[in-house]
């Protein structure tokens, strides 16, 4: 297989599994990966195995594609549901794994990038990971900077085995973080040689998209104004809520706020705040925006739930922002939030201590737009994500056995 002048074998093929049962984060993150490696390798191929629901709302760089599994939902219970499909959650987990071990087999990957679950959603992940380790191919565990609190986390990895599939079948683990910022796995009490194979990344830098987005901005967005984004908009609705009602209490905020609800959002609840910002001249709403990017670097300055994609963009496209972080059913943002105001990279606010009123949500977007940007913290490493994971990316492949291309599904 002929080398490229970076050092990068052409025709190399990553695979990314994204297993997205809720939101956005997953995907978008997946993505982002996705989209750097073929702009700094143009000859390889890589493909996003995911559920979601509208991955086929998002663009994807030359030699990205993706093929989409049945999509499964989580319940206001915890629990969760086949998405579409007539199915019982075990007959639509059965569907995926399938599907999952028939594209690996398939697209014969070099590296196999599984996002956040070791043995992915519900074990669906197994198979293809021991057919991938018989082949030689490169196995990395991506996770986020947070997973969740400790007294959550450790019994749930022990309840999936989620350990042991970490322990028995990666090459490397990619903390999506810093390591002086929080340490994710802690708590796991990994052994040894699994600690030695932790890469502490940086956050994943965002660019804005070079085409530019065809979603309509109301006319606010001529003007310095607040962007209010949810993310995905499943479990926004507090936040929205609380946004609203301080533009409603208090007549002297002057800066207007666009909010963004997110293709999640339940419909009757997107109806109800419609009407509240219709009352409201100073807010204004979009739906939904698949280049984001675009509606934050005309934003002055941006509240949001705090989830990990949006961390980077804020961090990324350099805006003071309000983290307001969900605290069930997992601290994963609030955690985030606590460390990001530590450093000054952003300020939060919550009602985990404190009652939610309008006037607290109203005195935080006074503050908003005189407290510093991410930029005037130094924090080494902050953004290098994506360029730590190209350097791994080069290492994995230069210690990878030679490679046979073959199309042809395994017996």
């Amino acid at each position: 297989m002929a080398v490229s002048s970076t050092g990068f074998r052409e025709g190399v093929r990553v695979l990314i599994y994204s297993h997205d049962t809720f939101g956005l984060g997953h995907l978008r993150r997946s993505r982002a990966i996705a989209n750097a490696i073929v702009a700094e390798w143009p000859q390889a191929s890589v493909v996003i195995i995911s559920g979601s629901p509208v991955i086929g709302n998002f663009e994807f760089a030359h030699g990205v594609d993706y093929i989409r599994i049945p999509g499964v939902t989580k319940l206001p219970d915890g629990d969760y549901r086949s998405l579409n499909l007539n199915l019982p959650l075990d007959g639509a987990v059965s569907l995926r794994q399938d599907l999952i071990l028939q594209a690996v087999k398939s697209f014969q990957p070099n590296v196999f990038i599984v996002d956040k679950e070791p043995s992915g959603f519900r074990g669906e992940v197994l198979p293809a990971l021991d057919y991938l380790k018989r082949q030689g191919c490169r196995l990395v565990l991506g996770i986020r900077d947070v997973m969740d609190e400790p007294a959550l986390l450790v019994p749930e990895w022990e309840r999936k085995d989620a350990t042991d599939a970490l322990v028995r079948y990666y090459d490397e683990i990619w903390v999506y973080g810093l390591k002086d910022v929080y340490q994710p796995l802690a708590a796991l009490d990994l052994p040894a040689q699994a600690e030695a194979r932790i890469t502490y990344t940086g956050y994943l830098r965002r660019e804005v998209p070079q085409t530019p987005s065809l979603t309509r901005y109301p006319k606010i967005t001529k003007r310095p104004f607040i962007l209010v984004t949810t993310g995905g908009g499943g479990d926004g609705d507090d936040m929205i809520d609380w946004v609203i009602s301080a533009y409603e209490a208090d007549p002297t905020i002057e800066m207007p706020a666009v909010i963004l609800f997110g293709p999640f959002i339940n419909r009757d609840k997107r109806r109800s705040f419609m009407e509240r910002i219709a009352r409201h001249d100073r807010l204004d709403a979009i739906s939904f925006d698949t280049k984001i990017e675009y509606l934050m670097q005309k934003a002055d300055a941006i509240v949001a739930m705090g989830g990990y994609n949006t961390f980077c963009e804020i961090l990324s496209l350099d805006k003071r922002a309000l983290i307001v972080p969900r605290t069930r059913p997992r601290l994963e943002q609030y955690i985030r939030a606590v460390e990001a105001e530590r450093l000054g990279l952003a300020c939060m606010l919550t009602d985990h201590d404190e009652p939610r009123t309008p006037e607290r949500m109203a005195a935080a977007l006074h503050r908003l737009l005189a407290q510093p940007r991410p930029s005037e913290v130094t924090v080494p490493g902050l953004l290098d994500g994506l360029d730590r994971i190209r350097e791994r990316l080069k290492q994995l492949l230069g210690q990878a056995a030679p490679f046979a291309p073959s199309y042809q599904a395994a017996e």
